[in-house]
């Protein structure tokens, strides 16, 4: 009803690849675009392990959302956490660092939030076991990585330092297979000669999940075919396996004919599922839309909220035809949405539906070996991991980056060298929610066990 106003003003909630394309496909349009965001930069996610593990600096596969668009005029940048919507005055109601409210107003808004670590109902064992999501979650699993080589090297007894070299991962994914590989060959290759009393083959890697088969989306040929390569590596795989229990000491999983096992890991890591985070309810909320199971909205087939035709939700956080969360999911719904933005500017609504054109997936496993399912193409080794280097680097936001990462992963692949292990015993991210009002004060215990102070 307001198509007559220019420039429209455009909110667009997130700035993962969903947000980011639907900005960039604005540009040169009579738009106003709002882009806000609560950590303020773009950040490759599927290469988080890498951070986790040494081989990029956080520098390499994030970029701020300001240095992207300095040059496109038409958009404001705004650091500041979404909590909730008001579709009646067109309004997007937020709160800047340290509480204060905020809000914008909106002609069109996009909400590509994307979505969370999800635990099953089990919250709780994200205090011993954390996901990988975000910038802070890598360097928080690499303290703890790093942190239990350095406590095994002093452990006074084997069943501490066996402890301490014992890694378990929930979910046998993409993210849970990748990371193991590289703690497999962290352990194996970088480290081996800079310890005096931990030994390679001491170290264990334990991968859990409750399928039958790890990367069981990529289909039963290339799903073997990892198996046959982490079982190479030593990784041990524990498929059928559902983790019921983690404490400090490790975890408890109950495999298919239910028989419950303890296992003492001193570091376990959460790779599995995903859930939408608190701004979905709240546009759920507002709007009267539907969620599925894990939180997200159910979109209609132009990606629209269902009575609310200037509201989109594309990307991880949008539910329809069982899409799967990649990057490809987000960027072709985020190019989507501006697309409806365009025509409508033009007194031409989009009528098509949304259409996803799959590009296919791509898993590294270790040096020399990943695998990738690209249309009806199954292939791995050395190939594959050859497709990997190229994928990633033509994903990779920025000419900057891209050089870094080639230059860095020569390094790593050729010299086993890793450069980015600098880890501190107190994270910032764990002393207070910068969105809050009032900090939370916290204690760290060595390796990275926080208690409440």
């Amino acid at each position: 009803m307001e198509d007559h106003i220019t420039p429209r003003r455009v909110v667009i909630v997130g700035g993962g690849f969903a947000g980011l394309f639907a900005v960039r496909s604005l540009r040169n349009h009579p738009v106003a675009i709002t882009l806000v965001d609560r950590a303020g930069h773009h950040l490759f996610q599927p290469l988080l392990y890498q951070c986790a593990t040494g081989i990029l600096s956080e520098g390499q596969i994030a970029v701020p959302l300001r240095d992207i668009f300095k040059r496109q005029r038409n958009v404001r940048c705004v650091l500041a956490e979404v909590t909730g919507f008001d579709p009646s005055q067109h309004r997007v109601l937020a709160r800047r660092p340290g509480g204060e409210r905020i809000e914008f107003g909106y002609d069109d808004l996009i909400v590509a939030t994307g979505v969370g670590q999800s635990y099953f109902g089990h919250d709780e064992f994200a205090r011993w076991a954390p996901g990988m999501k975000t910038v802070a979650d890598a360097l928080a699993i690499r303290r703890r990585v790093f942190g239990a080589f350095e406590l095994a090297e002093t452990a006074t007894t084997v069943a501490g330092r066996r402890r301490w070299l014992t890694f378990a991962l929930v979910g046998a994914g993409p993210t849970g297979v990748e990371l193991a590989g590289q703690l497999r060959e962290l352990a194996a290759k970088t480290l081996e000669a800079e310890f005096r009393t931990v030994r390679s083959e001491d170290a264990r890697v334990l991968l859990f999940d409750g399928g039958d088969a790890p990367l069981a989306s990529f289909g039963p040929k290339l799903s073997a075919r990892a198996a046959r390569s982490l079982e190479h590596l030593g990784v041990e795989l524990h498929m059928g396996a559902r983790v019921t229990e983690v404490d400090q000491d490790g975890l408890v999983a109950v495999d298919a004919s239910g028989e419950e096992t303890r296992h003492d890991v001193g570091t376990v890591l959460w790779t599995a599922g995903v859930q939408a985070p608190p701004v979905a309810a709240a546009l759920a909320s507002a709007t009267g839309a539907k969620c599925d199971r894990a939180g997200r909205i159910l979109v209609a087939p132009d990606l629209t909220v269902p009575g609310h035709p200037n509201i989109c939700v594309v990307g991880d956080l949008m539910s329809l035809d069982r899409l799967p969360g990649v990057a490809e999911v987000a960027m072709q719904s985020g190019l989507y949405a501006a697309r409806r933005i365009k025509r409508r500017l033009t007194g031409h609504p989009l009528r098509k539906p949304f259409r996803y054109h799959d590009l296919g997936s791509a898993a590294y496993i270790s040096r020399g070996r990943a695998v990738i399912s690209v249309g009806p193409l199954r292939f791995g080794g050395f190939p594959g991991w050859v497709a990997w280097l190229f994928v990633h680097i033509a994903f990779l936001t920025g000419f900057r980056n891209r050089v870094g990462a080639i230059l860095t992963w020569f390094l790593a692949f050729t010299r086993d060298i890793r450069r980015e292990r600098i880890f501190t015993m107190r994270q910032i991210e764990t002393d207070r929610d910068a969105y809050s009002a009032r900090p939370v004060s916290r204690t760290v215990a060595p390796a990275g066990r926080e208690r409440p102070s």
